[in-house]
């Protein structure tokens, strides 16, 4: 582990002290989903140097041994869980390489965050505290299992992967929740889907222009999809819609969007305009602008939408999308449903069924759109699924589910719920709030794998997760730290 350690640490001040001396080292380590085995080796070469049993499968997941401390040697194991995977994110004009730099962390009225980039509290948080109270003798606690998961992020594939028979606790607190004074107790199933739609193109004469959707807001497609924040892909698809109803051109490019799970913030068409449409094709793009502001006043309302044209006003040829390959373009993404698509009947205020057009590319013959689908109920996952397959073949395309995984349903007799919420009415002198969450955990997977769990999730308040605007509430962390040591102590 020694090459990890850091020769100087910022964050040496804040307190716990042990936690964010751990999570910035785990901050020096690249540990983007799929690029995980740098600090899964971390994890193993910690456990070795304080001479703590491990095991560590072939995805690369780590589990933690740690005995009881004393006074507890009879009590039931506990298992701690989190996942070591961050969600890579950073804004157009940072200059940073994901796989090879560490973040770059700073402080600003209590809050920590990574400059320009995602920070990775989600869920960097969780492996700090996982390896403070591995790290320190001096903590009472009953047998510690302490499970660092890979890939959380894109589908949940270390915890579908991870052998839990080596595991002997029944009792599980998931650290991988943003919002303290919340006993998360269950959660919603979801998969990914990847529509693939074959383009042909065709020669064409035009100017060059680049049609811009950003200023959005973004986020958590979970935590935060009934916010009423925009998707950038959606957009991009009643633009494209607006522009064909009063003027012809020739798309060549659109991306947009970074990540399945992430609200997508930006998306980039190019296209070929006649040079007397121009004019036209700008003042759409304001109209729309303007619309658009207003229609997400209040929960999004920093939309810009920007046509440019390139260097020249001279009409160029080049290759664009056939008539036929972009009608079907331009239907798929005007069609594609986005946001909330059904609320709970049974649990006040969660959302029950949602979707995210998380990504989307085109390449030389294909358009390529990823999404996150999630639900507490099966069948309307499946319903959800089936619509976008069929929307998908209707456009003479085909489409690949990944990544499913089921929920976490709500257990009535809950003693770990119970000992935890007597805990937090103690230590904050008022009850926590006990609801189930929209975005995907972990608990679901395992509670599916390991007959009679019993699973709560907590974490410290954490902003704007999966954006580049990413911050951990510094004295939450340290009330959270403290709050999981009085669970642990309770746990005989």
């Amino acid at each position: 582990m020694g090459k990890f350690l850091l020769s100087e640490y910022r964050l040496k001040d804040l307190e716990p002290a042990g936690v964010f001396r751990f999570f910035e080292e785990i901050c020096s380590i690249p540990h983007g989903s799929g690029n995980t085995e740098k600090i899964s080796n971390y994890l193993v070469s910690f456990a070795e140097e304080r001479r703590l049993a491990y095991r560590q499968d072939e995805s690369g997941n780590v589990v933690i041994f740690k005995d009881a401390s004393a006074g507890f040697e009879t009590s039931a194991p506990v298992i701690l869980q989190g996942h070591m995977d961050m969600v890579c994110v950073k804004r157009p004009s940072v200059v940073h390489d994901f796989e090879k730099d560490g973040l770059d962390l700073s402080v600003d009225n209590g809050m920590l965050h990574a400059s320009g980039t995602t920070l990775g509290g989600d869920d960097g948080i969780a492996v700090a505290y996982g390896l403070a109270l591995l790290d320190d003798d001096s903590i009472p606690h009953p047998p510690l299992e302490v499970l660092f998961t890979v890939d959380e992020e894109i589908g949940l594939l270390g915890a579908a992967a991870f052998d839990t028979s080596v595991l002997k606790g029944r009792r599980l607190i998931n650290l991988d929740s943003e919002e303290e004074g919340i006993l998360w107790i269950a959660c919603a199933g979801g998969l990914h889907i990847r529509s693939e739609l074959a383009l042909h193109k065709t020669s064409a004469k035009g100017v060059p222009v680049t049609v811009v959707i950003d200023g959005l807001l973004g986020g958590h497609s979970g935590g935060e999809i009934h916010k009423n924040r925009a998707s950038a892909n959606a957009l991009m698809g009643r633009v494209l819609y607006s522009l064909e109803k009063d003027r012809s051109f020739g798309l060549y490019e659109i991306h947009g969007g970074e990540k399945d799970n992430a609200i997508p913030k930006d998306c980039t068409a190019k296209m070929l305009v006649m040079p007397e449409d121009l004019p036209a094709v700008m003042e759409i793009c304001e109209k729309l602008e303007k619309d658009l502001r207003n229609e997400y006043t209040g929960s999004d309302e920093g939309i810009s939408i920007h046509a440019e044209a390139g260097e020249t006003a001279e009409a160029v040829e080049m290759e664009v999308l056939d008539p036929t390959s972009q009608e079907k373009v331009i239907f798929f993404l005007r069609n594609f449903p986005f946001g909330v698509q059904k609320m709970s009947g049974t649990i006040d205020g969660l959302v029950e069924t949602s979707l995210n057009l998380g990504i989307l590319s085109m390449d030389t013959d294909q358009l390529v759109s990823i999404c996150s689908i999630r639900s507490s109920v099966g069948s309307a996952k499946k319903d959800l699924a089936e619509k976008i397959g069929y929307l998908t073949e209707f456009l003479g395309g085909e489409y690949f589910i990944e990544g499913e995984y089921p929920a976490w349903e709500y257990r009535k007799d809950s003693p770990l719920r119970d000992t935890m919420f007597k805990v937090f009415c103690e230590e904050y002198g008022k009850e926590p709030q006990i609801l189930a969450i929209h975005a995907g955990l972990e608990c679901g997977l395992f509670y599916e794998k390991i007959p009679g769990l019993d699973c709560v999730s907590i974490g410290p308040d954490m902003k704007d997760i999966h954006t580049s605007e990413e911050q951990l509430d510094i004295a939450s962390a340290r009330r959270t730290w403290e709050y999981l040591l009085k669970v642990l102590q309770a746990l005989k």
